[in-house]
């Protein structure tokens, strides 16, 4: 296995040769099946004789420093700061993609910044950021530079997200969180004709992505739905979907529900209005989740994070801004002593509403 910082001759992981003699990726469901020269689906990974190469191996769309709650992660040490980064490239092929320029970029030369495991690890934590944050395209695609990352973080004790849709293979899956700290999972919709018809993909792996995380790790797991006026937003749907999601993976994980504005190829369908998030909301909690949050959108109410018990107001937001933090060191509650489930420590302040472009160059080679 060759690593380069361009990463042309990155051997990848994950794949066979089919009984066609085609090479067969094996990271995610599409199960793709490659001639010499051909790229998958996700177009970043790349037949090249009898090679798989990963062809984004250390090279980046940017870095940036970010509220953690931005990712979003509301209940992964709340105010803190996280290096953000991704690549080029997804697997899935969302119409509605909000980061569709860097998703769906098929020019490799967007990738400017170049950098080693070890530089973004040294630079995440000059920066004081508490983690490191694979996100803007889907961290699946680029699994083993993030999972190269992930170690170097590890290294110099800074930790990792995964912002993912979790559409990956079980063998990978396993491999790619167990390097992971925290992860949110984009749970697009509830529906097979939803995920087949706007996503070209299939709900069933996600939903086993979600169980694997709850039932199988210790990662730290909040869920985000983008809502799409018409597409996504039936109460029934909405509460289906809570109601599994309390069943099957608990009351306690976090659900946020974010607004959509029109990009991509549905510039068509009118941004997402601020009653139909706090309207999702109240079915979730209806449905028995303990900590429902609005996205995108001013929501104060819907920012907060309450006690599961009491209902007490503990960390109280405007957007990415926090207002007040009431929860223990240890992420308890004052008023009545119970736990809030998540990742915490003393709080010293936050890193505010800011976005600060950070820029990495690798020595030439």
């Amino acid at each position: 296995m060759t690593k380069t910082n361009t990463g042309l001759d990155y051997e990848g992981r994950y794949w066979h040769f089919a009984d066609d003699g085609r090479m067969q990726c094996d990271l995610c469901p599409r199960d793709c099946r490659l001639n010499d020269g051909q790229r998958g689906a996700c177009f970043v990974r790349m037949r090249a004789g009898d090679r798989m190469l990963l062809t984004t191996y250390g090279r980046s769309s940017g870095f940036c420093v970010d509220p953690i709650e931005k990712k979003p992660l509301n209940q992964f040490y709340p105010g803190s700061s996280v290096l953000s980064f991704g690549t080029a490239g997804c697997n899935l092929a969302c119409k509605f993609c909000q980061n569709w320029d860097i998703s769906k970029s098929r020019d490799m030369e967007r990738l400017a910044d170049q950098a080693s495991p070890e530089m973004i690890a040294t630079a995440a934590r000059e920066a004081g950021c508490k983690s490191v944050a694979f996100t803007y395209n889907d961290p699946v695609i680029f699994a083993e530079y993030a999972m190269d990352v992930a170690d170097a973080c590890h290294d110099q004790e800074v930790r990792t997200v995964a912002v993912t849709a979790g559409y990956v293979s079980a063998q990978a899956r396993r491999e790619f969180f167990a390097k992971m700290d925290a992860t949110n999972v984009d749970l697009k919709a509830f529906t097979d004709d939803f995920y087949f018809k706007l996503c070209g993909a299939r709900l069933q792996p996600v939903l086993d992505t979600l169980i694997y995380l709850k039932q199988e790790t210790d990662v730290w797991l909040e869920i985000t739905t983008l809502l799409i006026p018409g597409k996504n937003d039936s109460d029934e749907e909405l509460r289906a979907a809570a109601e599994w999601i309390a069943r099957e993976l608990g009351p306690d994980v976090p659900l946020h529900f974010t607004a959509f504005h029109p990009d991509f190829k549905m510039t068509g369908i009118e941004a997402t209005p601020a009653h139909t998030l706090a309207r999702a909301r109240r079915i979730a909690i209806e449905a028995g989740l303990d900590h429902v949050y609005t996205g995108n959108v001013h929501d104060r109410d819907g920012g907060t994070t309450f006690c599961p018990n009491c209902n007490a107001a503990l960390v109280v937001r405007d957007w990415h801004q926090i207002l007040s933090y009431r929860l223990s060191d240890d992420g308890h509650c004052p008023d009545c002593g119970a736990s809030v489930q998540g990742r915490y420590e003393r709080f010293n302040g936050q890193f505010g509403r800011r976005r600060i472009p950070v820029r990495l160059r690798a020595s030439a080679a």
